[in-house]
């Protein structure tokens, strides 16, 4: 896909302030720290479009970045950093959960977990949420560039083993740093947006 067109729209903290547009969206969902703003500044090709941090937890907001004035990016806050209150934490829980159980123009969750390790128990849960859900998904392995290319392979069945992933279930190695994975990453982003568009253009029987 060649970006035009991407800005900042809405930070949310709450759905009374999401975009209401209609506009299709594609959320990005992780644990502190995986690397989803610099997936995001990647896929766009903006480097400074989303803030990066050393420091886990800082994005406490619900971050809709819209792409030529098509569709949106939706960075989620972070799973499973436990320097925050638990109350925090559970606000953010409710929040994400309501989004995406409930959020009509959501396509897809890129699950983003780290190349390098194994998932972790929350990666796993989220990924069994999602399933349980019956909410599309794909799974994105970042910091990819870290791992030799002889060993791919072996990561992701370790990751596709460990989380449990079931055959339809896609995983796309990715590195911020190199660009490895983004031409497939968008591919199958475009996918989903064009079965959106078809299915609107079918009328109903």
């Amino acid at each position: 896909m060649k970006v035009t067109h991407c800005e900042l729209a809405v930070s949310a903290a709450s759905p009374q302030q999401f975009p209401r547009d209609g506009l299709p969206e594609i959320a990005l969902a992780g644990r502190s720290n995986v690397g989803k703003s610099s997936l995001v500044n990647r896929l766009t090709g903006r480097r400074g479009l989303a803030r990066t941090s050393s420091q886990p937890g800082r994005t406490r907001l619900m971050n809709f970045y819209r792409i030529n004035r098509a569709f949106y990016l939706v960075d989620v806050p972070g799973y499973g950093y436990a320097r925050v209150s638990k109350e925090e934490r559970r606000r953010w829980g409710s929040l994400i959960e309501g989004y995406m159980r409930d959020r009509p123009q959501l396509l897809l969750v890129l699950l983003i977990v780290d190349f390098r390790h194994p998932p972790t128990e929350d990666d796993r849960m989220m990924y069994e949420w999602l399933v349980w859900h019956g909410i599309p998904l794909l799974v994105v392995g970042t910091k990819a560039d870290k791992v030799s290319r002889g060993h791919h392979l072996k990561h992701v069945r370790i990751a596709r083993e460990t989380l449990g992933m079931a055959e339809e279930h896609a995983f796309v190695a990715f590195s911020a740093e190199t660009g490895l994975g983004r031409d497939e990453l968008w591919k199958r982003i475009e996918e989903r947006l064009r079965e959106k568009r078809t299915k609107a253009k079918v009328p109903s029987p």
